[in-house]
């Protein structure tokens, strides 16, 4: 196993998992609908689903996918379905104390899925995969995959925070409407640059 350098891949992490994307769409309205105590299965689901997706990059799907053209474009179609979909789920959405069945956020094994037809999410972990953990071995992609999940877990936290924060704000129905609605667009806008590469 070579060195890895830490910092420079704690930097990439941070960066990828902080900025805007599906994931950190969905974990904003998940904070502002059910909080954060009920969003930590989500986060741990993001983070774990990841850090499978590096270590398997790294074992030789990513190969598999840089030769086979059509897989990631099958992955895509995938992402873009299910994120109309959920986008469609968010606009829809009345609060979660509304309605005849109980509101649900997304649980550990949903969001762990989620990574493997998220485009983004691909992208970081070949990324991640090629780039620190190339000529390692297992131990060497297992340690990237932890960084990810060390650095990640608090980076996407941040937003589910910030979703909080807007809760008492979005008490007024009026406002959780236009919340939901222009969410459900930024996560179909979230996808456009990753569906179209």
């Amino acid at each position: 196993m070579e060195n890895i350098a830490l910092l420079p891949l704690m930097t990439f992490a941070f960066v990828t998992c902080v900025t805007p994307g599906p994931n950190n769409t969905l974990l904003l309205v998940s904070g502002a609908n059910f909080g954060f105590r009920r969003t930590v299965p989500h986060m741990l689901g993001i983070s774990l689903g990841m850090a499978a997706m590096i270590f398997g990059m790294g074992l030789g799907l990513a190969a598999m996918i840089q030769r086979f053209d059509w897989v990631y474009t099958v992955l895509k179609l995938a992402a873009a379905v299910y994120v109309a979909w959920l986008a469609w789920k968010i606009a829809h959405a009345a609060a979660p104390s509304q309605g005849t069945t109980r509101a649900q956020p997304i649980g550990l094994w949903q969001a762990a899925a989620f990574q493997w037809v998220n485009p983004k999410a691909v992208a970081m972990a070949i990324s991640a995969a090629s780039i620190y953990g190339a000529g390692g071995g297992a131990g060497q992609l297992a340690l990237v995959a932890l960084c990810f999940v060390c650095v990640g877990l608090p980076s996407i936290s941040l937003w589910v925070i910030a979703g909080e924060a807007l809760r008492q704000w979005l008490q007024s129905p009026a406002r959780l409407r236009a919340f939901n609605w222009t969410m459900a667009a930024l996560l179909i806008a979230a996808m456009v640059p990753v569906i179209w590469v």
